[in-house]
């Protein structure tokens, strides 16, 4: 392992500061603790950089004072900073470093009703899952508070994918929003605020900090913390399964009893049917008979009563 002197300070710094990530700043903090016991004659020492160098003794002799050296400068690598940029698109990058970890939640400060965008690069077939919550400046409290008529619009769109919308929702001062990524690329997230409580100087660029703090929480990937939100809703989802299926059986066990009687109905019918069809033709053959017996007693009277 080199030495650590000044200049390797200094190339680490430039190095890692075109590297745009929230968690460099922690990384310059350790690097300018570690850099604050450096001296710039460390290089002609024996000893390691990092170990404290002794202090050696001058007989009785007071040890001649020496100037402090001022710990290595970055070559002007500005420390990056957590607020985001004025501009309307850019890329803060969030932390959300791996598929199975969940991110910690920040805020952003949101100028007017100007959207505030920021870029995400994910696998195919991500769950990404987001909470928001938005804070309106309250002159009256000195303090930031939610309102009924502040609402945040939302939108995602696939930037390799020609802007494609993915998400397109409207909701209040808190909520959730969740999509899944089609396929691997940079996700375009915006947030827009917009209010209709009528309050005169809502969301004024001169107000506290823009007037509106938006806290943001996103997690990523199939991990513990979305199956647990989801947990009851999806037990809940699977009890009205289960209740739905049991009409659909109990509406099967009356298509089966209906059709039974409708069986026994068609059968009974068809033998009515068939009674009426056969009485029908007794009472015709019975009418016949009568008929032609009446013929001939009539006959035979009259030609009796002609004869007399």
């Amino acid at each position: 392992m080199p030495p650590l002197s000044a200049a390797n300070f200094s190339n680490v710094a430039a190095s890692t500061s075109r590297a745009p990530r929230l968690g460099l700043y922690c990384g310059y903090q350790q690097l300018a603790d570690l850099a604050l016991p450096v001296r710039d004659d460390i290089s002609n020492s024996n000893a390691h950089p990092l170990e404290p160098r002794q202090k050696k003794k001058d007989n009785g002799r007071r040890a001649r004072n020496r100037e402090p050296t001022a710990p290595p400068r970055f070559d002007q690598s500005p420390v990056p900073s957590i607020r985001f940029a004025p501009s309307h698109k850019m890329r803060p990058f969030l932390p959300l470093l791996s598929m199975s970890a969940v991110a910690q939640a920040l805020y952003f400060y949101i100028d007017g009703t100007s959207p505030k965008c920021f870029f995400e690069e994910l696998p195919k077939d991500t769950l990404v899952v987001g909470h928001y919550t938005a804070e309106e400046w309250d002159d009256r409290i000195n303090q930031w508070a939610k309102h009924d008529g502040l609402s945040i619009y939302i939108s995602v769109d696939e930037t390799f994918d020609n802007d494609h919308r993915v998400v397109s929702q409207r909701g209040s001062s808190s909520g959730r929003f969740t999509f899944t990524a089609a396929d691997a690329g940079d996700h375009m997230l915006c947030f827009t605020p917009s209010s209709t409580s009528g309050r005169a100087g809502w969301l004024s660029q001169h107000s506290h900090n823009g007037g509106i703090r938006l806290t943001l929480d996103l997690a990523i990937g199939e991990s513990s913390e979305i199956e647990s939100s989801d947990k009851s809703k999806l037990e809940d989802i699977a009890t009205r399964v289960k209740d739905l299926n049991n009409r659909l059986s109990d509406i099967r066990r009356e298509q089966v009893f209906q059709r039974e009687r409708e069986a026994e109905f068609r059968d009974q019918s068809e033998s009515t049917n068939a009674r009426v069809i056969r009485w029908m033709l007794i009472q015709l053959v019975v009418l016949a008979v009568t008929c032609t017996w009446q013929l001939s007693h009539l006959r035979s009277f009259f030609i009796k009563q002609k004869l007399t």
